[in-house]
């Protein structure tokens, strides 16, 4: 008999993905990965550069990056870009693909977790103790374009707007 857990990650996979792990009898662990296309709109995306790391970002999510020296709630615009897929084109640079921009919106500024560094000598009395957070940037992809032309755009409509809650209700 087999045994079946369905993961769902937002994180390291599309929303549009599910992963099935399948436990067989004899403990073997087999992942099959089942894509399943949200509306028949295939997936936009591009590979950029930012920071000395290079990140696969979609229009309408954010990525915490390596710090940029803008003011929040300000448009950047990225041109370190290797890779591009929309639907079934691909652009591939060598090393960068040519007229193609990604433009995003910083969000906010913050610090990452505390990292402590210890260094100690034995034998010597010699300890040091050292801390570091790392200056994080949380960025939200809008567009992805190439030679002028828009081929994905964050969707602005999805917005959540929130209605204030009056004192009467609809029951009576």
């Amino acid at each position: 008999m087999r045994k079946y857990r369905v993961h769902y990650s937002l994180t390291k996979i599309p929303k549009s993905a599910i992963i099935v792990d399948c436990l067989s009898k004899s403990g073997s662990d087999q992942v099959k990965t089942f894509q399943k296309l949200q509306n028949n709109h295939p997936m936009t995306y591009a590979i950029i550069e930012t920071g000395g790391k290079q990140f696969r970002v979609e229009p309408g999510r954010f990525y915490d990056i390596e710090l940029l020296h803008v003011e929040a709630e300000s448009k950047v615009t990225i041109d370190k870009v290797f890779l591009i897929q929309h639907e079934d084109d691909v652009h591939i640079g060598q090393p960068l693909v040519e007229n193609a921009t990604v433009e995003g919106t910083v969000l906010r500024h913050f610090r990452g977790r505390k990292v402590l560094v210890y260094k100690m000598k034995p034998k010597k009395k010699t300890r040091k103790k050292k801390g570091h957070r790392q200056e994080t940037t949380r960025f939200m992809i809008d567009s992805i374009t190439v030679n002028g032309v828009v081929l994905a755009a964050r969707d602005l409509t999805q917005a959540v707007v929130e209605t204030p809650q009056t004192g009467e209700s609809e029951s009576e």
